[in-house]
């Protein structure tokens, strides 16, 4: 918004490019957020100035894309993308143009995805007689209708639907994505294109619907995403199964969002997971943590997080309660515990209640739920125990008594320790 240190920058980025005789505004989410009040997380650029223009004005830049007139700008502790106006070929690997030339504003509005995506904003700009919009800090320049669709709460691709969906098929997850973080409805013909170019998915990388699916869960609006995932056709495809012909109940799923807004993603999936009727024997679990795996390019320990939280809830749904001290414990303290609690009491909230009291009863008693180890293995070592299969059985079983309380000094636990190692 005016005065933050990105949209300053930017100011001065499209200032310098001005005063030396190019045109130039912000360009694309920026102007759509600060059109709904919101604040951008960061400020494009879009100029008719070419990438080697813009490197010679700036210095301290560097090529991200200069093959497709995309110049990442460094002024003031500030990273700006400064792109210059293009239109696009042949989409022929559907992520990235064949080719790129050159153009303006009104083309290069006309090749990106989304009308509210594809809005210019000029910073200096007198806003136009009784402008509905005054505080915006400039005039907004609309070249494809994007602002009745803003007003409208609408998410409509630009020009032919068909179109802007087979040229990166990517854009279909995107748009499910970008509606609901803004509450948007997606435009009937925009959602039938949508849903026809669903299978395409399949052919896009793992690694860029991993991280779609990944923003997707990190924001506070997962649930309504989840939602419309299913509704678009887009379930099979994201998560490499097949398409399923039972009907979901209506609404977002029940536990994902139910979630608190600050959930990790890995938590989220786990939620997601369930919604979909993820079961949570092992041969069933390793197979779809093989398989989800595999779909969203997850990484050792986003698969891990994934797992661990998984069999928690598994634990939590069956014998938490009739666990020993020691067990509970160090359950708590594990990885993942925390977010299958909040899972577990999105199921359930008064079962959910009672085991984040027992938590609270653990963390009081006998050092908290994860002290440090009294004993060591060099405890035993210079005991005169030689390294083995034992060390951890003994380790083991002093620490479930420190955790207990049955022990509570160094004494007490090298004692115990010579009892389990004759």
């Amino acid at each position: 918004m005016p005065g933050t240190p990105a949209r300053q920058a930017a100011e001065r980025i499209v200032r310098t490019l001005r005063d030396r005789g190019h045109v130039a505004y912000f360009a694309g989410g920026c102007v759509r957020d600060e059109l709904l009040n919101l604040v951008p997380s960061d400020y494009d650029v879009a100029t008719d100035a070419t990438p080697d223009r813009v490197q010679s004005l700036f210095p301290r830049s560097g090529e991200v894309g200069k093959c497709f007139g995309v110049v990442l700008v460094k002024i003031a502790g500030e990273v700006i993308e400064v792109a210059t106006f293009r239109s696009d070929g042949d989409y022929s690997d559907k992520r990235r143009p064949d080719t790129v030339h050159f153009s303006n504003p009104e083309e290069d509005a006309r090749r990106r995805d989304f009308t509210v995506n594809a809005l210019f904003l000029d910073p200096f700009g007198i806003p136009a007689p009784h402008s509905p919009r005054p505080a915006l800090g400039g005039a907004v320049i609309d070249h494809v209708r994007g602002l009745p669709d803003l007003d409208a709460r609408l998410l409509r691709a630009v020009g032919n639907p068909d179109q802007r969906l087979d040229e990166d098929h990517l854009r279909a997850l995107r748009g499910a994505r970008l509606a609901a973080k803004l509450g948007f409805q997606i435009e009937p013909a925009t959602a039938l294109a949508i849903r026809r170019h669903a299978s395409q998915l399949q052919g896009v990388s793992r690694e860029r619907i991993g991280d779609e699916v990944r923003r997707m869960l990190d924001h506070s609006s997962r649930g309504l995403a989840a939602r419309l995932i299913t509704d678009l056709d887009l379930q099979a495809p994201v998560f490499l199964q097949p398409a399923s012909t039972s009907p979901l109940p209506p609404g977002p799923p029940a536990r994902l969002a139910a979630l608190p807004p600050d959930t990790d993603a890995p938590t989220a999936l786990a939620a997601w997971a369930l919604d979909l009727g993820a079961p949570l024997d092992d041969p069933s679990l390793a197979e779809l943590l093989a398989r989800w795996r595999k779909a969203l390019c997850l990484s050792n320990d986003e698969r891990e997080a994934l797992a661990t939280t998984l069999r928690s809830v598994a634990v939590l749904r069956g014998p938490w309660r009739s666990l020993p001290i020691a067990r509970q414990k160090r359950l708590a303290a594990s990885p993942g515990f925390a977010g299958a609690l909040s899972i577990f009491t999105a199921e359930d909230r008064r079962a959910g209640g009672e085991a984040r009291h027992r938590v609270q009863e653990l963390s009081r008693s006998f050092g908290g739920l994860n002290p440090p180890p009294l004993l060591t293995g060099d405890h035993l070592v210079a005991s005169g125990l030689s390294p083995g299969p034992r060390f951890k059985t003994i380790l083991d079983a002093v620490y479930d008594a420190q955790l207990e309380g049955r022990i509570s000094n160094i004494d007490q636990a090298r004692e115990l320790a010579a009892r389990l190692g004759v």
